[in-house]
């Protein structure tokens, strides 16, 4: 009976120190730590946007008809003045005609008004000399008086009529003129919306025919940058972006604009900022969508902090009940890059020690070190390492075993 007392005994005993060997191990705390380098700190905007060549033309039509003949297509390379459309100029030509015979005829009765008013000078001026003759009676002279003064309104009423007509069959010649659509500019055609026999009405608003690139050796980017980072946006600022048709390449540009207009979508205020490109290559196409970075600083040489090490704050008994609860821990919020003083962790004697720093400008990833205690080549902690959890989810499973 003693001997099984001794053996239980001495199985407890084993359980005992098992358990507490255990407990032991896991409650050692290890830390991920990462050596300070030096190195390029840039920080930068990012924003996405589309490419659109500096000057697109939209070619329209001032008048309304079918159109007869297409004489350029996609891509096709246009010169100033060049004829790329033409309208059915039937209806055209003979409004010309119409206007032209009613300014002749307006011109002729501008001739016979003259002729009238000459007629009725000339009797005027006898019954002039007669009327102080006595000759003839004062109410003769008073009708050659009107019959003048009727002829000069006549003349001025002919002249009107002239003008009016020459208008009209201007209108007319001009109408006919437009019926030839024209190339505003040199460029390239990247659109047409028309084709032969298709009825373009121009009644209430121009149509547009063609859209016409004037050069697409140079492309810029309208990107939407946030109301938060809109501060840090500078003229001739570096810019570089990436096109998902060349994914592995990185295209570079530089901001020209910073519209002040806001643009709210969703209740989220953003601002155009605009990039110029070179595309001497053209492989940039219009309407490409770019993911823009766009330079604000750069600071090259320096000692550069992990973010992560500026967001580590060691876990305490009281942050892992906290933790359990529900609850943030204290002090666990993101560190905030640049300017103030914050902390970060160096690993002496297996405990983390804070170490008091001013950082300067910064990325998503590296911060500079302005000033603090640390050298190059120092551990700085990044993350906090809990064995517990590793050899929980290492034990993980029935403790019975695997069901059958």
């Amino acid at each position: 009976m003693k001997k099984y007392i001794i053996i239980a005994t001495l199985l407890i005993l084993a359980i005992v120190a098992g358990i507490w060997i255990f407990v032991g191990r896991s409650a050692k705390v290890s830390y991920k730590t990462v050596p300070l380098e030096k190195g390029s700190v840039v920080a930068a905007i990012s924003a996405t946007g589309t490419v659109n060549p500096v000057t697109t033309v939209q070619v329209g039509s001032q008048v309304s008809g079918t159109i007869q003949k297409l004489l350029v297509d996609y891509n096709s390379r246009v010169k100033k003045g060049q004829i790329i459309a033409e309208i059915d100029p039937a209806l055209f030509l003979a409004q010309v005609e119409q206007a032209r015979g009613n300014f002749l005829n307006a011109q002729a009765g501008l001739q016979k008004a003259r002729v009238v008013l000459a007629d009725a000078k000339r009797t005027l001026e006898r019954n002039r000399q007669l009327i102080s003759q006595g000759i003839v009676a004062q109410s003769d002279f008073d009708a050659s008086q009107t019959a003048y003064d009727s002829a000069l309104a006549g003349i001025k009423s002919a002249e009107a009529g002239v003008t009016q007509y020459r208008g009209t069959l201007m209108q007319a010649e001009t109408n006919l003129k437009n019926s030839v659509i024209r190339s505003p500019v040199d460029g390239v055609v990247i659109s047409r919306s028309i084709d032969v026999g298709q009825t373009v009405a121009a009644s209430f608003q121009t149509p547009t025919l063609f859209s016409i690139a004037q050069d697409l050796t140079k492309m810029q980017i309208e990107t939407s940058v946030d109301e938060a980072d809109i501060s840090r946006a500078r003229l001739d600022q570096t810019a570089t972006f990436t096109v998902d048709a060349y994914p592995d390449r990185s295209f570079k540009g530089r901001v020209t604009q910073i519209r002040s207009a806001p643009i709210t979508v969703q209740n989220v205020v953003t601002y155009i900022v605009v990039v110029q490109v070179d595309n001497k290559d053209l492989h940039l196409k219009p309407g490409m969508t770019a993911n823009v970075s766009i330079e604000t600083g750069r600071r090259d040489g320096v000692l550069k902090l992990p973010a992560a090490a500026l967001r580590f704050r060691p876990k305490t008994d009281a942050d892992k009940k906290s933790a359990k609860a529900g609850q943030r821990p204290a002090g666990s919020g993101k560190g905030k890059p640049g300017g103030a003083q914050q902390k970060v962790y160096l690993l002496k004697d297996d405990k983390p020690v804070a170490v008091a720093v001013t950082t300067g400008l910064g990325d998503a990833s590296f911060i500079e070190l302005v000033e603090g205690g640390l050298q190059e080549g120092d551990q700085v902690i990044v993350e906090q390492l809990d064995k517990t959890k590793k050899k929980a989810s290492g034990m993980g499973g029935s403790p019975m075993g695997p069901r059958m």
